[in-house]
Formats: C-alpha cells, structure tokens, sequence
C-alpha cells in the first residue's frame, strides 16, 4: 500500500468511527426532563438521609478523618460535596459547549467533525440542565471551581479555534477524571442515593462517547504536528491535565472552608496521603496511553509527568480498571 493509499484508507476510517458516534447519538440519547423521574418521591432530596455519606472510592470519603466524623456530619459534608462537584462538571461542560462551537465554526463543508461535535454539544446541554437541578435541588449554595478557574473559564473555549489539538487534550484533562470517580464508585456498589446514582449511570453512558470522540480525533490529527509543535504540545499536556484536575477534584477555598475541612486533611487527600497519590495516577492510565501513541511523550514530557505526580504505567485499552492496569 502507498503513502496516499494508506492515508486515504486511514481518513476513510476516521469518517466510518465519527459516522458511528454520531448515528449512536441519534439512537442512544437522554433528556435531562424526560430520562429522570425528578418528582418521583424514592428522589426525593432530603440532606438528613444517611446515604449522602461519600463512598470509600471519593478520597475525602475514604479519608480517616472523614469516617471518625459523627454520622450527621458526614451526611452534611456528603450532600454539600457531591453538590460542588456536580456545578464544577457543569461548569467544565459550558466550557466544553462554547469550545465545540468555537471548533465548529471554521469547519469546512461536508467535515466528519461537524456533525459529532454538535451532538456532542446537545448531550452536553442537557448534562448542565441535569447538574444545575440536581445542585437547585440539594439546597446547597456551592461555588463550583476555583475562583481562578471561574474566572479564566471565559477564555479558555477560544483555544478550540486556534489550538484545537490542546484543546482537546483539554477536553479530556476534564472529562476522564470525572469519568474514572463515577465509575469507580458505580463499579463499588455501595449504597448511594438513587437520583445520584442515576445522574451518574447518564453521565457515563454519554462521556463513553465522548471521550471516545477526543481520543480518535487526537490519533488522527497527531501525525500532521510539526517537529515544533509536537514538543511543545508534549510540555503543555502534562501541566494541562494536572491544572485542570486539581480544578475538578480538588474543593476550592470556599468549599474546604463550608464543608470544615482542616487544612492538615486538605493537604493529605490532596494529594500527599498514599492512597491520594495512586488515586491521582490512575486518572491519568488511559491519557498516558494516548500520549504514547500521538507521540507526546519524550525524555523531557516523561519527567514533566513525573514532576506532576500523574506519571504511572498506561492503560494497555481504554477504559482498563486500574486493579487490572498496576
């Protein structure tokens, strides 16, 4: 096979995979009104109900000192952060919204990417409607994000236009860590609340898709990089995806100071407790195979995940459970 040959096959493929995400959005979709029985009592929000305690998968959850707190507090802080952590995703995800516009925008007619980034931004549009009633609901006047995050949050969908290869990782820099949290806690099968427990069964079942879209259109557009531009975008990646996972996971002052969290706890849950630490490195299993195979790890990436802390053995496919990848 020739070089054109093979690059025609290689394109023909990219369209077959964006033709399936995007066919699987028309027949496998939710409603944030339609698909959540919202006024259903067994949903009902009652912030005196024990099963807002946070599961042992959430590192505060599983941290010493949040099981030593009498009961009534871990349910207290349980509600206040699921809260915070929903509007963060919502957050994350008007941002996602603008940026796929941004992209969009400049796409030529008859683009694969047209099609599956719109459908993508619905399925988003509805995922805010479902985060914000759920935080309406829980009584719980969270901030979201970092005041630094809210404020750069405007500019940041701008680089889906003139970096669109950043902004992608970016993309994923938001969307895996959620989506590790939310599985492992569904895979642990502890006791939760059932309207949480079916906001997350959504959430997954459409980030799969995706995420899957950031990781194809990635591997498609990585062998077109210059020399230059790979080794910068090799420096950025890693600083990225920790930036932005500190701003998702890790509560903001407002946060830390509502739900009483000691600043000796803050500092061992995020993220020097030993438990934090692989915690952290797993997020990153399926990115750091990603970052392989678009050639975004070098001697001097490698040391700059290192220094991140989010350094570790990479997933061998995506979506690996961590137990399985260590």
């Amino acid at each position: 096979m020739t070089a054109t040959e093979h690059e025609t096959s290689q394109r023909s493929s990219y369209g077959d995979t964006l033709r399936t995400l995007s066919e699987a959005s028309v027949h496998q979709h939710f409603d944030a009104f339609l698909d959540i029985a919202w006024d259903d009592p067994a949903y009902a929000v009652d912030p005196t109900d024990r099963r807002w305690v946070l599961p042992a998968a959430d590192v505060l959850g599983g941290h010493p000192w949040y099981r030593g707190l009498p009961l009534e507090r871990q349910v207290e802080i349980g509600l206040y952060r699921q809260a915070n952590i929903t509007k963060v995703g919502l957050q994350f995800e008007q941002i996602l919204i603008s940026g796929l516009m941004n992209y969009a925008f400049s796409l030529r007619n008859g683009s694969p990417e047209f099609r599956y980034s719109t459908h993508e931004a619905t399925e988003e549009c509805h995922h805010t409607q479902m985060f914000q009633e759920f935080v309406n609901r829980s009584g719980q006047d969270v901030a979201g994000g970092t005041w630094i995050f809210r404020a750069v949050a405007p500019f940041l969908p701008l680089f889906a236009k003139w970096v669109p290869f950043a902004f992608f990782y970016g993309v994923l820099a938001g969307e895996e860590p959620i989506d590790h949290v939310q599985k492992a806690v569904l895979r642990a099968g502890d006791e939760m609340h059932p309207l949480l427990r079916r906001i997350m069964q959504i959430h997954v079942a459409e980030e799969a898709r995706h995420i899957g879209f950031a990781h194809t259109y990635l591997e498609h557009r990585a062998p077109r990089l210059g020399r230059v531009q790979r080794a910068a975008l090799s420096l950025v990646v890693p600083l990225l995806m920790r930036w932005l996972c500190d701003q998702i996971l890790r509560p903001g002052r407002k946060a830390r100071r509502d739900m009483g969290i000691p600043r000796s706890v803050v500092r061992d849950v995020w993220w020097s407790r030993a438990e934090s630490r692989k915690f952290l490195r797993d997020l990153f299993a399926d990115v750091r195979m990603l970052a392989e195979r678009t050639g975004m790890m070098n001697p001097v990436s490698r040391l700059l995940w290192r220094l991140m802390r989010i350094d570790g053995r990479s997933s061998r496919f995506r979506s690996q459970p961590a137990s399985a990848a260590s």
